[in-house]
Formats: structure tokens, C-alpha cells, sequence
């Protein structure tokens, strides 16, 4: 048995038909025995994290329930958005694996090709991806971004339907990953997980000329559930400790929990 916590950005009022597609997706493509629990933001936002401020106001709501997730026993997180908000505080705070959306569809995106190219969902979406690239060590594999014209990103919702909606979604990126195809991109990521699964749904799967379009969310699920087989194998080590994510030494957690409140649970004080 496998418990794995996707962690969305999304609003589920606000976004009612990604929610299901989202978890018509997921349970499709799970290991036998894996079990998926979607969540996603319900205190604060949920529709604008094309913005940073925002994002910045949500990704606290996100780390606390990694911190729950942990220590309501899941094997592992995973960050369902292209911005892989709060990745690295949060592969620093807990024991299990934390994985982002972005940063995985990068790692598998260079494993079925030897160029990639992003289609972002608006102007504002471009920087912040394109700041994960460059994060993640890829900027030399990643040749075009291009973008659609979503400036209100709840609008994708209703795409879900059918209809007009779908089809001027799905025409915007197919013209913006035919442009990363022609600018030498051999694999292309929707790089916007509501996207990612109205093609998914929709059966878009080639971008021309052979290029592959990646599912990125599904990809996040498998990296995920090795993630927890190979921890289980490493003996809880699959997260180095080493510099980035190193935590604080038990002589010190005391001082720390004082000024913070209940952090890294896991240390005991020497």
C-alpha cells in the first residue's frame, strides 16, 4: 500500500471540472494498492497564482499541509503546479518525498527528448516558469517557450464542457506547440497542470513532426510512486541532508521550536 498527497493550487468551487478530470486521471494511471488523496486550497485564493504575491499567500497553506500529510502517515507529496510552490522549504521540512509538477515534467521531458518546449498559459505565467528552468540546472534543453492567451486561468474550467471554450483552448496550444516544434523542441509540456489534463482528456498527444506532448501530471504520479518505493529501499534517505535541505542539529531544535512553534517534528532535542 502507497498514500500519496497531490497538493493542488486550485480552488475546488472554483474549478469543479478540473477537479474531476484531475482525479479521473490520477486513479487511471495509480499502481495497484496506490491511494491518491487530492487536495487543494481552501482557506486563501485558489484562482490567481500567475501571480507571485499571491502564489506567496497560498504556498503557506501548501507547506502546512505537507506537514500534516507527513504526520498523518502519507509516503509522499506532490506538488500539482507548474510553479513547484514551496519545494524546496518543503523537501527541507519532512522525512517523505516531496516532488514538484515543473521540476518532474523537466526531468521526464529529458529523458524522452533532447530538446523541450513549454507552452505557458499567459505572459505573467512565462518568467516564473522560465525561473524553474533555470533552477532546475535545463536551461540548454529547453529551446522555445510559447504561450497561449489565458489571462484568467479559471477560465480553462470551463473547457472541460466542450464546445467553443474547448476548442479555442486547445486551438491556442496546438498553434503555440507547432511554433516550439518549429524552433527545434522535440518534446513540448503544457506548462500549466489544468492544461495538462483538458489535453490529456481531450487525446492530444502529438504536437507535429513526431514531438511528444507530456502529461506531466501523470508523470508526477510515477515519479512519486517510485519516489516511495525507492525510500523505502534508501531506508527513509531518498532526501539528502547534505547543504539544501539539511535541517537543524538537535542542539539547536530547542531554541528554534521556542521562537517557531511545532517545526521539524521529526528531530529530537540532544
Amino acid at each position: 500500500m502507497m498514500r500519496i498527497w497531490y497538493q493542488s493550487m486550485t480552488r475546488a468551487e472554483a474549478w469543479p471540472a478540473y477537479a474531476a478530470a484531475l482525479q479521473r486521471t490520477l486513479a487511471a494511471a495509480a499502481d495497484p494498492g496506490t491511494r491518491i488523496e487530492i487536495h487543494g486550497i481552501t482557506r486563501r485564493g485558489g484562482i490567481g497564482d500567475q501571480y507571485r504575491s499571491l502564489e506567496f499567500i497560498e504556498t503557506i497553506e501548501v507547506l502546512e499541509n505537507v506537514a500534516r500529510a507527513e504526520a498523518e502517515g502519507f509516503d509522499a507529496v506532490l506538488l500539482g503546479n507548474i510553479a513547484d510552490p514551496g519545494l524546496r522549504p518543503a523537501r527541507e521540512m519532512v522525512s517523505i518525498p516531496v516532488l514538484g509538477l515543473c521540476e518532474t515534467a523537466l526531468l521526464t521531458a529529458c529523458q524522452m527528448g533532447a530538446s523541450i518546449g513549454l507552452v505557458v498559459a499567459n505572459d505573467k505565467h512565462q518568467s516564473r516558469v522560465v525561473e524553474n528552468v533555470t533552477l532546475a540546472g535545463l536551461g540548454g534543453r529547453v529551446v522555445a517557450v510559447e504561450r497561449m492567451q489565458v489571462d484568467r486561468l479559471v477560465d480553462l474550467d470551463a473547457a472541460f464542457a466542450g464546445g467553443a471554450a474547448r476548442d479555442r483552448v486547445i486551438g491556442q496550444f496546438m498553434a503555440a506547440a507547432e511554433a516550439c516544434v518549429a524552433r527545434g523542441a522535440e518534446v513540448v509540456i503544457p506548462a500549466a497542470g489544468v492544461a495538462m489534463i483538458l489535453l490529456a482528456e481531450a487525446g492530444i498527444q502529438d504536437a507535429g513532426g513526431g514531438a511528444p506532448v507530456l502529461n506531466a501530471s501523470v508523470a508526477l504520479l510515477k515519479a512519486g510512486e517510485m519516489a516511495v518505493k525507492l525510500n523505502r529501499l534508501m531506508g527513509g534517505r531518498f532526501t539528502s541532508r547534505r547543504r539544501t535541505y539539511a535541517q537543524p542539529p538537535p542542539g539547536q531544535i530547542a531554541e528554534l521550536r521556542a521562537a517557531y512553534g511545532d517545526i521539524f517534528p521529526r528531530i529530537v532535542p540532544s
